[in-house]
């Protein structure tokens, strides 16, 4: 059989000491953290598309990477030589899940049932060498963003030709990722949103947008399709205004069209920053209101107002991350996908493991660094230290919603005016730096 990266050999773990930079310095798949392998609590997966399509191209040029297994110039050959080179690197790597977009394991033909057909080729390869490598699927997902017809959107476009496209396409994207065993199944709307309202009735988007939903609810018991459903939340580009912005927005939604028994949440850390908020705080929102599913695990550039999806390497952003995982119970059907791709710059088969490397150590330090926290409960002290007069009978009545303003106003004619406290902001960051 072919080798598309003859050069590299499996990466292992060699410690922090090591100078290998094919190496694990600190993801130890094996390791015990919290009763669980950092395997088990991670649960790393490599995305197709960036990873294995994504060859350097930006707004600005072409691309600049050359891969050879995108060198026979067939399209189907192509395909299969990219799948035979991407379960290569998952097994090099040492991950034991990837995902999927359909239109990037399989190229698009003249006609639907046309692409159906080499969907079907090439799931069968895939299938395969799962079951021959042991890798397994994360979840998949549809594109149907790319291709013109989608210009003004699939589920929300004001086309129902449109519509029936996006919702078949849908249906042949959950059917082979059954087939794979996928344990998640993503929507992520890339042109769900509008530019301008002077053409376009909002209200009517959504409502069709929740009927394409509640279409896929309905298929997936139709087929027996025990995945988890996740909406991947995006403030912005390619279009001005998205639906699905953030978590806030994404719940709102769910809640609205009653779907949020079927769904839950792929959080991607850039999409939290374009939509103004921390990575942590789409998190921590997530796991306060019980639907955090899965994550995108990459990075932003502050510099830049655009989806930059870099590699995650920033250990503050990793620490934080994991401290609100853990404390959310962890992971299920989800796990930490790499939605990155190697700069513009990086155009070695290289560049490609010391991304993941990078990353895979980043998240196994961020890991290790938040059973600390949770084992020695300072930030929960502190927290609790801060809301301790909820806890009061006083606190506790007005929680309990058995309070009134009348009663308000009588506490405060007998107690006075309130004793502030510190947020004792400084300090805390203090001690985060500490454990990091």
């Amino acid at each position: 059989m072919k080798t598309f990266f003859p050069n590299i050999k499996k990466i292992k773990y060699e410690g922090p000491d090591t100078s290998n930079p094919l190496a694990f310095k600190h993801y130890n798949p094996r390791q015990k953290v919290m009763g669980k392998t950092m395997a088990e609590h991670l649960r790393f997966a490599v995305c197709y598309w960036h990873t294995f399509k994504g060859l350097g191209g930006d707004q600005f040029g072409p691309g600049t990477i050359i891969r050879n297994y995108n060198s026979s110039g067939e399209p189907m050959q192509i395909a299969e030589d990219t799948m035979h080179a991407a379960f290569e690197f998952f097994t090099k790597l040492g991950v034991n899940f990837w995902c999927f977009h359909d239109r990037d394991i399989a190229p698009e033909a003249d006609t639907l049932a046309e692409t159906n057909k080499r969907l079907d080729t090439i799931v069968a390869l895939a299938k395969k060498l799962q079951k021959d490598t042991g890798v397994e699927l994360l979840w998949g997902t549809t594109n149907a963003f790319s291709h013109r017809r989608f210009m003004a959107g699939a589920g929300t476009n004001p086309s129902p030709h449109v519509f029936a496209y996006a919702a078949s396409q849908i249906k042949k994207a959950m059917e082979i990722t059954k087939e794979l065993g996928g344990q998640g199944y993503v929507f992520w709307g890339g042109r769900e949103g509008y530019e301008t309202l002077l053409n376009t009735d909002m209200k009517r988007e959504l409502d069709h947008l929740a009927a394409l939903l509640h279409m896929a609810v309905d298929y997936k018991k139709q087929i027996r399709f025990k995945g988890q459903f996740y909406i991947e939340p995006k403030p912005k580009e390619p279009t001005k205004h998205q639906y699905d912005s953030d978590a806030g927005n994404c719940y709102a939604f769910l809640q609205k069209y009653n779907l949020l028994k079927d769904f839950k949440l792929n959080i991607e850390a850039n999409h939290a920053t374009l939509a103004g908020h921390t990575f942590q705080h789409e998190l921590q929102y997530c796991v306060d209101n019980g639907i955090l599913g899965s994550v995108d695990a990459n990075r932003g550039d502050l510099f830049l107002g655009w989806d930059t999806d870099q590699f995650p390497t920033d250990i503050y952003d990793t620490t934080l991350a994991m401290y609100i995982i853990l404390q959310g119970g962890g992971f299920t059907t989800g796990g930490l996908n790499f939605d990155a791709h190697v700069r513009r710059q990086s155009i070695d088969p290289e560049d490609l493991f010391y991304a993941h490397i990078g990353a895979m150590d980043a998240f196994a330090r961020g890991l290790k660094n938040a059973a600390k926290m949770l084992k020695d409960k300072t930030f929960e002290k502190a927290i609790k230290k801060r809301y301790a007069g909820w806890n009061t009978p006083f606190g506790s009545k007005i929680e309990s919603g058995k309070a009134d303003f009348a009663q308000m106003e009588q506490y405060i004619l007998k107690n006075g005016e309130p004793k502030l406290q510190s947020g004792r902001q400084e300090l805390l960051e203090n001690l985060l730096n500490d454990y990091i």
